[in-house]
């Protein structure tokens, strides 16, 4: 392909992404497709001659697109949003035809320099305090791995990454059991194992976890000859939204000089908006690392997580490592390579000076706001069908619910909604019962498209009842 047909496609497949996102409310949200099907129209060998690009996207709209799930779409109520706001989505393009490696300020000068600027701008976004800097990560994922990490080099006077774990002891990191399971994945390749993860069980309204229950697992763990390592507490868990009091979880950390980490993945979108600190975000600037996922709530295309961190040097004294042929000389310089695990990187920061000078804070508070009243207004009509339940009251965008009967009959509504395809739902487990989650962020969604949920949902119970 020469640059003239570049050119000739890219406007093409322009015109195609934007017929798509206007037509999205006429698509079922998941595909009625089989395990298989996309599989078995695909040769089994690889073509040994050139195909030509209109074959190619031809091929791409009648194999590939009827088995796609459509994460933009405006009835997406599953899991949490991954959303491509369109000046997110011209970013990531001009950051994919300029192609730069950003691995270090030399590889991408200005790629690094935006980097920092954004962050800074998030962090005033959130009301976080002066001092703050941070990197952007791919996932949240890969943010708990880096305090984690740096969580158990902590605890072994920065020994881990030399001498191994293999006479460490038992280090523990303890969290609410309303976590994401990727604290549990960041425990394992840490080499801290599952069983050193103490999970503290969530209380009250906001199911977070008991300080006094997280205090004396500490005290019993050092009496046991163990030794703790860290903390990791959540705003907004992933199951029902969960939350942790901050405050009383750093009392309990300070207590025991424990490196803390926030995981306010999804929930953290919602801190651009003033009044919702008070009840989710107070004692954050306490925390030594917080994560929070821009491309979940915010509109930046993923993948863009911004780990804020108090103070860089813990991190980097776990991940920095610099051969000679990293090695910037001249004026110190920011190397976000040396904070993160991957030493490759992308320009992932040009996503959100796109989104935020495009919308501004005020048009993307404006969203959140929009999304939370008309979560709770969804909620008080789905607990007015008859025999239904409020499982969990909304915390921000989230809530879930429960049909009469046990959690088979759960479960047999959810695939039952879900097949339907005018909305898309997804199960969970509260307090050992199977619950109904709904959860509303996807970027354009309106309040239409959220009260479309209640007559979809009292149509197919009936169906199936």
């Amino acid at each position: 392909m020469d640059w003239d047909e570049f050119s000739g496609w890219s406007k093409h497949i322009a015109d195609w992404g934007a017929q798509y996102h206007k037509s999205l409310r006429d698509r079922p949200v998941r595909p009625r497709t089989r395990h298989g099907d996309t599989a078995s129209q695909l040769p089994a060998h690889p073509p040994a001659k050139p195909e030509g690009m209109q074959t190619i996207l031809r091929d791409f709209e009648t194999i590939i697109m009827p088995g796609m799930t459509h994460w933009q779409h405006p009835r997406f109520f599953a899991y949490f949003p991954a959303n491509a706001a369109p000046p997110s989505m011209l970013a990531e393009q001009l950051a994919n035809t300029v192609a730069a490696q950003c691995m270090l300020w030399q590889t991408s000068p200005a790629a690094t320099e935006v980097e920092g600027v954004m962050i800074d701008w998030m962090r005033q976004a959130l009301g976080l305090a002066d001092g703050f800097t941070g990197v952007i990560q791919d996932s949240a994922s890969s943010a708990t791995l880096s305090a984690v990490l740096t969580m158990r080099e902590r605890a072994t006077n920065h020994t881990g990454n030399r001498e191994g774990l293999s006479d460490k002891g038992h280090l523990r990191v303890y969290c609410s059991d309303q976590v994401h399971s990727s604290i549990d994945r960041a425990c394992w390749v840490a080499g801290i194992g599952q069983d050193n993860l103490v999970k503290i069980p969530g209380t009250g309204p906001r199911h977070g976890m008991d300080a006094a229950g997280l205090d004396a697992a500490i005290r019993a763990d050092i009496a046991a000859g163990h030794t703790p390592a860290g903390i990791v507490a959540t705003t907004g868990g992933t199951g029902v939204g969960g939350c942790d009091d901050l405050e009383a979880v750093l009392t309990v950390a300070r207590a025991h000089d424990l490196y803390t980490h926030l995981d306010a993945a999804w929930a953290g979108s919602a801190m651009i908006c003033p009044e919702f600190r008070e009840d989710y975000w107070q004692g954050v600037d306490g925390f030594d690392s917080i994560v929070f996922s821009p491309h979940k709530w915010l509109g930046a295309q993923f993948d863009c997580s911004i780990q804020f961190l108090r103070d860089p040097a813990p991190q980097l004294n776990t991940l920095k490592i610099e051969p000679e042929y990293l090695k910037t000389t001249g004026a110190p310089v920011t190397n976000y390579s040396e904070w993160t695990v991957p030493l490759g990187r992308r320009f992932r920061a040009l996503k959100l000076w796109f989104l935020l000078r495009s919308y501004g804070l005020e048009g993307l508070q404006q969203r959140i706001r929009n999304h939370v009243d008309w979560a709770r207004e969804l909620c008080e009509a789905l607990g007015e069908i008859e025999g239904f339940e409020i499982a969990t009251a909304p915390i921000l965008s989230l809530f879930s619910f429960r049909c009469p009967g046990d959690d088979e009959t759960q479960q047999r509504l959810v695939d039952a909604i879900n097949d339907d395809g005018r909305i898309y739902l997804t199960q969970g487990l509260f307090q050992g019962r199977k619950i109904i989650r709904v959860q509303v962020g996807q970027f354009d969604t309106t309040r239409e498209d959220v009260m479309s949920v209640r007559p979809v949902v009292q149509e197919v119970w009936e169906k199936i009842r």
